[in-house]
């Protein structure tokens, strides 16, 4: 029914504050009810014991009920002149009485609303009755209701003055009072709600207008539009909504650049070796380039490429994903890394780099891990180290148990690696300078799936400068105690 943010807030500031208004309205229209009854109630007693007293009096004097029987007037000042709290004149309602009506009827039959109000006069809810029930002045049909209260005289009773049921008051004033609260009360609950309703819509333009803006933001950013920015206003939820979103902006700039870097980076790297084949078969082809085993040797060469390239986008695409297969098992670590680096020492001796391994172990330690992945994985980092050292340089690998962690450390001779490149150096496609031969070099894709793989294993991986003026790579790997 309600779409929008503001109308929402608008309806429910509404009604908080509806609720709260008309709780406070009954609760102070009860409370006033209450004190209010409860000070008729004693003006009430007052007021009746004040009149039995006057009627006691007055049949003392008189010995009988007869000259006040049949007199209304009388009984009407002995009634009002008996109000502890009444004017001097009498109102209308109390000395007028209907002609049509018995002398002894009681109380009149008014033709304004007084008869149907539930708060009436003490005056016109009270009947004069003998010792033996019989009316002095009332009405036949109302004595059944009355509560009485006896006139007392020389130890026995002379008569009843009987009260209507309902609440009395003394005089007037006093209903007008009431009157007066009512309408007040109503005027109030009105004007509350003037005012709640402004105050929510004020709360719901003030809530709603930020709401507003990251929405329109939100439109932008779904169209690409991952420049946009939102004004920090506030410390409260919605600013920290907002530096949420334009956190999330930036990732999704950034997310957008690396994508247009892959695709070129991608692109680029497919593009040259396909470039290379092409030309060596369209030489074939022409003749230009007699087809030996050289020749075959070099296409094998270009085609090994583009399947290490695509091996490796591949791997790196399940990892992204999560579905690289991990075998896990407890491993020693030093047995695996002393395997693949025998593996490799052709490799290392060829082009004449010394290799010093340097386990700083006083037990054999145990890992969780998969050992074709970290197998893998040191077969990266031994490989760049044959690939990037210069020749007759050197690689140093220490290894030593840090708390529960244990540490491998692969330190190389020259050439190094710029404070700049050192912090992209874990970013796919990337490369410095120096090592962009792709004879010798990569795509820039085997620190990436490094950093997967020793994610993988809740371990860590970083570089820093080398000893040795190389570079240095650090692996952190948890030890099983």
């Amino acid at each position: 029914m309600f779409k929008s943010v503001r109308s929402k807030l608008f309806i429910s500031f509404l009604l908080t504050t509806l609720l709260v208004v008309l709780a406070m309205a009954l609760f102070m229209r009860s409370s006033l009810d209450r004190g209010f009854n409860h000070f008729i109630e004693h003006r009430q007693k007052e007021h009746i014991t004040s009149l039995v007293d006057s009627l006691s009096e007055y049949y003392a004097l008189n010995q009988s009920w007869d000259m006040l029987a049949n007199n209304k007037s009388q009984w009407a000042n002995m009634l009002w002149q008996n109000n502890p709290h009444f004017p001097k004149h009498p109102p209308p309602w109390l000395t007028q009485h209907p002609t049509n009506e018995p002398a002894n009827a009681w109380p009149p039959q008014l033709p304004d609303p007084h008869n149907n109000r539930r708060i009436k006069p003490l005056e016109l809810s009270v009947m004069l009755l003998r010792a033996d029930h019989s009316i002095i002045f009332g009405r036949a049909e109302l004595v059944g209701q009355l509560k009485l209260y006896a006139i007392p005289y020389q130890g026995q009773n002379v008569g009843y003055l009987g009260v209507l049921p309902g609440l009395p008051i003394t005089q007037l004033i006093e209903l007008e009072f009431i009157e007066q609260q009512s309408q007040a009360f109503l005027w109030l609950v009105f004007i509350a709600i003037l005012l709640s309703a402004g105050l929510a819509l004020l709360l719901a333009y003030a809530l709603g207008r930020p709401l507003k803006r990251i929405t329109a933001a939100a439109k932008a950013l779904a169209i690409g539009q991952y420049d946009i920015r939102l004004a920090i206003e506030s410390k409260d939820e919605l600013g920290q909504l907002a530096r949420d979103f334009n956190d999330m902006a930036a990732a999704l700039a950034q997310a957008e650049q690396t994508r247009k870097r892959w695709v070129a980076d991608i692109s680029h790297e497919l593009r040259t070796p396909l470039a290379l084949l092409r030309g060596e078969l369209e030489a074939l082809q022409d003749g230009i380039r007699p087809l030996s085993r050289d020749a075959v040797d070099s296409l094998l060469a270009d085609v090994m490429r583009l399947y290490r390239l695509t091996e490796d986008l591949y791997q790196l695409s399940l990892s992204d994903q999560g579905t690289l297969s991990y075998r896990k098992t407890e491993i020693d670590p030093l047995l695996l890394l002393q395997d693949d680096l025998t593996s490799l020492m052709p490799e290392f001796t060829k082009k004449q780099l010394r290799v010093r391994f340097n386990p700083r172990l006083s037990t054999p330690v145990l890992i969780y891990a998969d050992p074709d992945r970290l197998s893998q994985l040191f077969r990266n980092l031994l490989t760049n180290s044959i690939n990037y050292t210069e020749a007759g340089g050197e690689l140093q690998i220490d290894i030593y148990q840090q708390h529960s962690q244990l540490i491998i450390v692969f330190n190389d001779s020259e050439p190094g690696v710029s404070a700049d490149d050192m912090a992209h150096l874990f970013d796919r496609f990337y490369r410095v300078e120096t090592s962009r031969n792709r004879h010798l070099g990569g795509a820039g894709l085997g620190l990436a799936i490094c950093q997967n793989i020793i994610h993988a294993h809740n371990g860590k991986i970083w570089a820093t400068p080398s000893p040795l003026n190389g570079l240095a790579i650090y692996l952190e790997l948890p030890i099983n105690l």
